[in-house]
């Protein structure tokens, strides 16, 4: 019994050569394939640069399937990105090919909550074994994913390309937080427990189908990049430069939101008849 609880804590298989191969084409990567903490660390670096966070399908009221097949068909093949649970499902899966020792965690979001709101345990990160040393690595969080993995056990603040972090620890929980605007603020809460795919796929089913869920309501994306980050919600673009004052502006048109959205996120846009429609619905002149 012990063994079968075991494999199922694992993600199941591995990506095949060229599926690997392509996602490394995707994200920019021609390093070694050794589960060093350098090759994470520029793995974590490259994948939310090339791989934005974008909830369209769930927007457009589509299914998001999280099978390998599907994950890599739409965020490698497709040119497409996606949220948490696609991004480090994925990620996950091109760390363990890698021969990375890596669990599923789920975390409580508190990030852009208002306070005294509970929200469900819905996001997922990765917990990551190298070295003998564990790490935490989340692509999928949006407007603050991290860029590079984060120590677990390390309480002091962390240093990454863009942002700084901490990871405190309380009773069963870790508290992960970010500096910004000079002052720590709470991201989220997780524990240890391994999750397993089916637990998941039933949180990711009620965040793409609940009529009072952001991802079916709005539209979300982000971008890292080596100086900061795109962020988009609805018709709100941001730019966020490390050191420097965000720039806003509010997107006026449906021609200008299409083109950011396919030359500054790089994506390849879904050709979904709705598509046009609920973007033009986010356009106040529209």
């Amino acid at each position: 019994m012990s063994d079968a609880i075991k494999s199922l804590e694992l993600f199941e298989g591995g990506l095949e050569e060229k599926s690997l191969q392509a996602y490394f084409n995707r994200v920019g990567y021609g390093g070694e394939r050794e589960p060093t903490l350098e090759v994470l660390q520029q793995l974590h670096y490259l994948h939310p640069q090339a791989i934005p966070f974008e909830n369209i399908h769930s927007f457009l009221g589509l299914p998001v399937a999280l099978g390998l097949p599907e994950l890599v068909q739409k965020l490698v093949l497709e040119g497409r990105g996606g949220y948490c649970f696609e991004q480090n499902l994925l990620f996950g899966q091109v760390l363990r090919t890698m021969g990375f020792l890596v669990k599923g965690l789920s975390a409580r979001v508190f990030w852009e909550v208002p306070e005294g709101e509970i929200k469900p345990r819905d996001h997922m990160l990765l917990l990551v074994q190298v070295g003998g040393r564990k790490y935490i690595a989340d692509v999928g969080f949006g407007g603050a994913s991290f860029t590079a993995p984060l120590s677990l056990d390390d309480p002091d603040p962390q240093d990454t390309p863009i942002e700084q972090y901490r990871i405190s620890k309380e009773a069963d929980f870790y508290y992960v937080e970010i500096w910004v605007k000079e002052e720590w603020r709470l991201m989220y809460r997780f524990g240890l427990e391994p999750q397993l795919l089916p637990d998941y796929e039933v949180v990711s089913w009620y965040l793409c189908t609940h009529p009072s869920s952001l991802f079916v309501k709005d539209l979300m994306v982000a971008r890292c990049m080596p100086w900061g980050r795109y962020a988009l919600y609805n018709d709100r673009f941001t730019i966020h430069r490390k050191n420097e004052a965000s720039q806003k502006r509010t997107i006026t048109n449906y021609q200008e939101l299409k083109e950011l959205l396919e030359e500054i996120f790089l994506i390849q846009l879904p050709q979904h008849e709705k598509l046009p429609e609920r973007l033009k619905k986010l356009i106040s002149e529209e």
